[in-house]
C-alpha cells in the first residue's frame, strides 16, 4: 500500500463518533477488552462502524477514500484513489462478521459493482472468514480478499501510535448495536414470539420493518 498519512476525512468521522454516547445494554453479550486490537473485538463491531473503521486504515494507508452508496449491497462502496491521483483504481467492499464465511455471491456482487464502475480491481474485507470458493473465485478476478486475521495483522504492522488511534477511532460510542441500513440510526434488541428468538429490530418498527439476528 502507499505510504501512511494522515487524513482530514478519519480526524472529522472521528471527532464526529466522540461525541455519541455508550449505550448500556446495547448487547447482552459481553464487551470484548477495547484496549487492544483482538479478533472477538473486530467481530464486534457492528456492519456500519466496520465499515468506517475500513474507510478509515484506507485513508490512513495513504489512498483517499471516496465513499459511494452500493448498488449491490445496503453498505457502501469505497473508491480508491492512490496518492497524487482523482481516478480510483480500486473498489473496495467491507463484511461486518456472520457467523458463516463470506461465500462466493458477495465476491461476485463486488466484480458486478466494479465493471458498473469501469474499476479494474477490487478489495473485499470482512472480520470473518471466506469460503474456498471465494478465495478461487476471486483470484480469478482480480479481487484481493482481506478476512479478520489478516486485517489485524495490517494493524499490527502501523505504528503504535497510528494503531492506537484506529482502535480509538473504531470503540467510540455504541460500536456494537447495529444501524438500521435503511433509517440510519441505532437498532434495538427484541424478542421473538413463539421460542423467543432474540434479534434487532429497528426503532422506526412498523414503519421499517429492517432486522438483523443477534450474534449468537
Amino acid at each position: 500500500m502507499p505510504e501512511a498519512k494522515r487524513n482530514p476525512v478519519f480526524r472529522i468521522v472521528a471527532s464526529a463518533l466522540a461525541v455519541l454516547k455508550r449505550s448500556g445494554g446495547a448487547s447482552a453479550k459481553a464487551r470484548a477488552d477495547a484496549r487492544v486490537w483482538t479478533a472477538q473485538l473486530l467481530k464486534q463491531l457492528e456492519w456500519r462502524r466496520f465499515e468506517e473503521l475500513c474507510a478509515a486504515y484506507l485513508e490512513m494507508a495513504g489512498y483517499s477514500a471516496r465513499i459511494v452508496p452500493s448498488s449491490t449491497h445496503s453498505g457502501v462502496d469505497l473508491h480508491l484513489s492512490p496518492a497524487g491521483s482523482d481516478s480510483a483504481t480500486i473498489l473496495a467492499q467491507c463484511k461486518a462478521w456472520n457467523a458463516y464465511r463470506i461465500g462466493v455471491d458477495s465476491v461476485r456482487k463486488l466484480r458486478a459493482a466494479m465493471a458498473a464502475a469501469r474499476i479494474g480491481e477490487g478489495l473485499l474485507l470482512t472480520s470473518g472468514r471466506f469460503t474456498q470458493e471465494a478465495v478461487a473465485h476471486a483470484a480469478r478476478q482480480n479481487i484481493q480478499l482481506v478476512d479478520g486475521a489478516a486485517l489485524l495483522a495490517r494493524f499490527a504492522a502501523l505504528a503504535p501510535e497510528e494503531a492506537l488511534e484506529l482502535l480509538t477511532f473504531a470503540t467510540q460510542g455504541d460500536y456494537m448495536t447495529p444501524t438500521c441500513p435503511a433509517c440510519s440510526i441505532k437498532m434495538v434488541a427484541r424478542k421473538g414470539t413463539g421460542q423467543g428468538r432474540e434479534y434487532w429490530g429497528c426503532r422506526n418498527y412498523p414503519r421499517c420493518k429492517q432486522t438483523f439476528p443477534a450474534h449468537p
